[in-house]
């Protein structure tokens, strides 16, 4: 598919740290629209991390897809509904959870400051995250499958780091 086919209002979904961000930033860089990181919606700046109360995060959620061109990425089911409303295409990275534990370790050791980080949050190791991507990403993995299934807007599926990678080139992405 081309990304044309997208439209120019694209949700990216997928596990944590399969490349969501990443993604994000060369497709925005490409159309010449806003990229939108849930996370940095869901949490307060400068906090490690601290997430807003929940009214707070719909809130700056539903003023963000308001806008008329956007590439949002990052889950947050409780505001799917709404978002996939709104959306034109739908992207779902599909990484193993061995790919994403090793994309955490590498972002978090090697390089530092990331596309899509937190003003003031530190990248460090959290124990909450390694569980996180080890006990409930494989679960929402097959939530993500399924509710790509369902959805009948224009639609990508990047099941591998090589599909992705193949991805950037058949689009002409640069990272």
């Amino acid at each position: 598919m081309q990304l044309s086919a997208l439209g120019t209002r694209i949700c990216i979904l997928g596990p944590s740290n399969s490349g969501k961000s990443t993604l994000a930033v060369a497709i925005g860089r490409k159309l010449g629209i806003d990229v939108i990181h849930l996370d940095q919606l869901h949490h307060i700046p400068q906090s490690d991390w601290r997430p807003r109360p929940a009214e707070e995060f719909r809130a700056l959620h539903d003023e963000a897809i308001h806008g008329s061109q956007w590439v949002m990425e990052g889950n947050y089911t409780s505001c799917m509904p709404q978002r996939l409303q709104r959306a034109t295409g739908v992207i779902l990275l599909d990484v193993s959870t061995p790919t994403s534990f090793f994309r955490y370790m590498r972002r978090t050791l090697v390089q530092g400051n990331r596309v899509g980080a937190l003003e003031g949050g530190r990248e460090s190791i959290k124990w909450d995250m390694i569980h996180y991507i080890t006990v409930v990403t494989p679960r929402n993995r097959r939530r993500y499958r399924d509710m790509y299934r369902q959805i009948s807007l224009p639609k990508v599926y990047l099941s591998s780091r090589q599909a992705i990678h193949g991805c950037y080139q058949a689009w002409g992405l640069e990272r």
